[in-house]
């Protein structure tokens, strides 16, 4: 081959190649497995986790439940224990009928197993969206991973101006759909 042909080669390929080399912004985060969900509704979601801290295995993951998201349930996983904090809401929510609900969970941490930096996992909560959040809004989900070595907490939620790709550490967030039946 030319050398000044492999030279120019290299030279195309060298931002391709930098590309790869960079650390995946979407996969460096925890992130859900939905982006979006109508308000009044029950609500199913995954917190993906997809590596450690710097090759060190995750130990254990805990989530702040944000107002609006009330009786929260979360999921066993095999080989990790669940502790939940369970405290007042700012305010009462309507929950199926007649129902109103003053407190519930507030904190999720599942610890006591241990996902590996080069595996992958997701931690699943349920939960109900109260009628009374504002469709078209974010809700954020605040999560710190505790690592062997290590903690990565994904918790900054974007100020107005902002998006999460703005963050190091961004809080991974839901945007709010109208209620099924309301008007878009």
């Amino acid at each position: 081959m030319n050398p000044k042909m492999s030279i120019r080669m290299m030279l195309a390929a060298a931002p391709l190649i930098a590309a790869l080399m960079l650390p995946n912004s979407v996969s460096a985060h925890v992130t859900l497995d939905q982006r979006e969900a109508p308000v009044g509704a029950g609500l199913r979601v995954a917190f993906k986790v997809g590596h450690g801290c710097s090759g060190s295995p995750t130990v254990r993951l805990r989530v702040r439940i944000p107002d609006g998201l009330i009786a929260v349930k979360p999921m066993p996983k095999s080989g990790w224990q669940i502790e939940t904090v369970t405290a007042k809401y700012d305010k009462p929510y309507g929950y199926f009928g007649n129902a109103t609900l003053t407190e519930g969970v507030r904190e999720v941490v599942w610890s006591g197993g241990k996902l590996a930096d080069d595996h992958y996992d997701e931690f699943v909560i349920s939960g109900f969206l109260a009628a009374s959040m504002t469709p078209g809004m974010m809700l954020y989900l605040p999560v710190v991973q505790e690592c062997e070595t290590g903690v990565h907490r994904w918790i900054e939620i974007p100020t107005a101006g902002k998006s999460a790709d703005d963050f190091k550490e961004p809080a991974p967030g839901l945007k709010l759909l109208p209620r099924s039946g309301q008007a878009h």
